[in-house]
């Protein structure tokens, strides 16, 4: 977004901060892309002319063309940030997206691999650096519940292989400290004796791509796509699939959700609950299977 007048100028400045604030490069993408729907809806005016109306009138047209609820429930916390970013900065009175509510929305549940899935998965042979690495990689995620974006800004500094501990930076630049499982710390340790040989010597990321930079979301999210299809998982899965799996099987053991939020990173316990359906999905299959008074005739 170039800045050509006072709002997009705003916008950009906006985005800046966030960049300085060290959110990923996809989440400012993602409230890039947000900001523009407004900036379209609304054109080049001063931030402090919109008014609560004006922001009501450009959902109901997204609406009308078609955004689903969840979406436009993104695209208003977007321009409510912006707003309280332009408030803190003396450049509007008040924020017009205040008070406002998008559609509700269906809740669903996050898709979470099985136990199984998530063995047979990651028994795949290791047979080239690459496997070696995608290995490393999806045990880490799977076994500390990271973000992928987590995973791929996680430098070497940030393990503790002997403490069985790794400190990713989350949202909002919290961070945190998460244990690792004896498997994902043997599958790290087998990455890192082969890391010299495809990585350069400039880099500090623990998981590089073919040219030995930091790897690209895009390449983590093919080849864990790809090592789904060698082992024969017909069902999609996606890099987040796995911090899913983490939540769900560590509650279904533990039944702990305080410390599933803590390992996590949710800042609201609110976020985590949405795994205790999880789990009752699974006590309700358990009980489906096992209670003689619940089985069809």
């Amino acid at each position: 977004m170039q800045p050509e007048g006072p709002l997009s100028t705003a916008m950009v400045a906006f985005l800046t901060s966030l960049t300085a604030r060290r959110y990923s490069p996809e989440t400012v993408a993602t409230y890039t892309f947000d900001l523009r729907h407004l900036h379209e809806r609304v054109g080049e005016v001063e931030p402090n002319t919109l008014t609560s109306h004006d922001i009501r009138r450009a959902l109901a047209v997204l609406h009308s063309q078609g955004l689903q609820a969840k979406t436009l429930a993104r695209t208003l916390s977007a321009w409510r940030s912006l707003f309280n970013y332009l408030a803190r900065q003396n450049i509007v009175q008040a924020n017009p997206c205040l008070g406002l509510r998008p559609p509700r929305s269906e809740k669903k549940l996050p898709n979470a691999p099985s136990v199984d899935a998530m063995a047979h998965l990651l028994e795949a042979a290791a047979e080239d650096v690459w496997a070696v690495r995608d290995l490393a990689m999806f045990e880490l995620m799977y076994s500390a519940g990271l973000r992928r974006a987590e995973l791929i800004g996680l430098d070497i500094a940030g393990l503790d292989l002997t403490g069985g501990e790794v400190t990713v930076i989350g949202k909002g630049s919290r961070m945190r400290v998460v244990p690792v499982g004896k498997k994902a710390v043997e599958a790290v340790e087998n990455w890192l004796a082969v890391r010299a040989n495809v990585a350069r010597d400039d880099t500090q990321a623990l998981f590089v791509g073919a040219r030995g930079a930091r790897i690209a979301p895009g390449v983590l999210a093919l080849a864990l796509k790809q090592l789904a299809q060698r082992q024969g998982i017909t069902a999609h899965m996606h890099p987040h699939a796995l911090r899913h799996a983490f939540a769900s099987h560590v509650l279904q053991s533990s039944g702990d959700l305080r410390a599933v939020q803590e390992m996590l990173g949710h800042a609201s316990l609110s976020t985590t609950q949405i795994y205790t359906h999880l789990d009752f999905q699974h006590l309700a299959l358990v009980y489906d299977q096992a209670h003689p008074r619940a089985k069809k005739k």
